[in-house]
């Protein structure tokens, strides 16, 4: 008799993933973590809860490739022998984005990359660079949860900035306006006049009714409310340092040229009419969307149970702008001029022959400062070089350690030939916390010094740390003192 054949058991359908307590990818910027991905999808209770990670953590890389790469953030899924790992390594971006889940496809997750130094330290040197780097909204969709660790006046700043460029911006329009005049002026209510004004012998003071270009008024209401609204909110933190007055003073100052309209909370559906106007420029739409965030109460990646706004900063950038800072002060206490990259100042082209062959066209030092015996050349590098050299022998280093400090050396010392002075040095600054510069300054290593004889000049160079921290005397100091030991 033939054996009935034994029906295959159907293949389980991937089952619905249940958020867990944790929904965001967290880590500081240039770490590494490793998260299991079944403990990330909340699959400790499913029957193959390995098998169905690997597929989920698949889509999920596959649908989020594109966000991750706005923070530079590489993650790739590894497997250690018993469960599905995701491996994630940053890089010099922070800020907070959506990710897509696999299941439904909305951004159900998401990933924030903290600065590895504190907010409370970048806050007032934000302000002493004259916000030249900032945070950036992004253009995605709000985050489904955040968290609380971004101070509420990065938003503010966002806010404020994005006000001052749509007032500078605001179109007036025609309105129709009745009011009374002394002369007559486009329809004149003669009824009105003859029994109201006339018996009082108000004779100058004709009703009229006539179209007249003016500002927004509605609009220029639901700017003062979202002032208003910050000015509170910055008030509150007034205990973080003198940077918040100077938002406060910045706020005020928006707040005189919206003066005239009384203080209104627009609804949501005025604020959709009015990006609906046509040829709206890009500054009026941000700052729409900067009125809304406002009036719904949404925070910064962290600051409201409501949804998050997404945004980044590059700190490499950040680093830069402070370093520039830090060597503005030098260069007017010790002399000198100081040419900036970020200005375009310190470009030197290179020719190649054929032109169309080459992948780098130009040499392009973060800084440079002129004097008249000497060049010192500043290249800024966000890596933990600085303190991963302090705390380990040279024999334990890591051979990558070595070959990106390698390169940062060979980069710099490229930069020596772009001037003509009879000496150079090449300085490389890294960024520390305010304790070891501290600790560094006080012991006499916060200089690493060597020197390269060149034919007929002598090329230096110096390793530095400058502290992610606003108390720009001391450091500046700190290098002019250096500075004037070679003069």
């Amino acid at each position: 008799m033939a054996r009935k054949p034994v029906a295959q058991r159907p293949r389980a359908p991937l089952t619905a993933v249940r958020h867990g307590q944790e929904i965001c990818l967290e880590l500081a910027d240039h770490s590494t973590i490793v998260k299991p991905a079944a403990e990330f999808f909340n699959l400790r209770a499913s029957a193959d809860p390995q098998a169905q990670a690997a597929r989920l953590t698949d889509q999920f890389l596959t649908q989020n490739r594109a966000i991750f790469e706005l923070l530079q953030v590489s993650v790739r899924r590894d497997y250690n022998g018993s469960e599905v790992l995701l491996l994630l390594q940053s890089g010099h971006a922070v800020g907070a984005v959506p990710l897509l889940s696999p299941l439904t496809a909305r951004p159900d997750f998401g990933l924030i990359v903290q600065p590895r130094f504190p907010w409370s330290g970048i806050g007032p040197m934000l302000a002493e660079m004259g916000w030249l780097v900032s945070p950036t909204p992004l253009r995605l969709p709000l985050l489904r949860r955040s968290e609380r660790r971004v101070p509420p006046w990065v938003l503010s700043f966002m806010v404020l900035s994005r006000l001052k460029a749509l007032l500078d911006r605001l179109d007036r329009r025609f309105e129709v306006a009745d009011e009374s005049l002394s002369a007559p002026k486009g329809s004149v209510r003669w009824q009105q006049y003859a029994t109201q004004e006339l018996p009082r012998a108000n004779f100058l003071s004709i009703p009229c009714t006539f179209p007249d270009l003016r500002d927004d008024r509605h609009l220029k209401g639901a700017i003062r409310f979202t002032i208003e609204k910050q000015l509170h909110s910055l008030d509150t933190q007034r205990q973080h340092g003198g940077f918040v007055h100077r938002l406060i003073a910045f706020a005020e100052g928006l707040l005189l040229k919206v003066q005239s309209a009384p203080s209104r909370r627009p609804a949501s559906l005025e604020i959709v009419s009015w990006l609906r106007r046509p040829l709206s420029a890009e500054s009026f739409r941000d700052g729409m969307q900067a009125i809304d965030w406002t009036v719904e109460d949404r925070g910064l990646a962290g600051l409201s149970d409501l949804e998050g706004i997404p945004w980044s900063m590059p700190m490499d950038q950040f680093f830069e702008a402070w370093v520039e800072t830090v060597f503005r002060t030098v260069a007017q206490r010790a002399g000198g001029i100081l040419k900036t990259g970020r200005r375009r100042e310190t470009v030197a082209p290179i020719s190649w022959e054929p032109t169309f062959v080459g992948s780098q066209k130009s040499l392009v030092p973060d800084l440079m400062l002129e004097s008249e015996n000497c060049t010192l050349i500043i290249d800024a590098k966000y890596k933990r070089h600085w303190e991963e050299m302090e705390h380990c022998p040279r024999n334990l280093q890591s051979d990558d350690l070595r070959e990106q400090h390698r390169a940062d050396l060979l980069q710099v010392l490229a930069y020596a030939n772009l001037t003509g002075a009879g000496r150079v040095v090449c300085c490389l600054v890294y960024p520390c916390a305010l304790a070891t510069w501290q600790s560094l300054r006080d012991r006499g290593r916060l200089f690493h010094r060597a020197s390269l004889p060149y034919h007929s000049r002598q090329i230096d160079v110096w390793l530095t740390a400058i502290p992610m921290h606003a108390q720009l005397d001391p450091i500046a100091s700190a290098v002019v003192e250096q500075i004037r030991r070679i003069a």
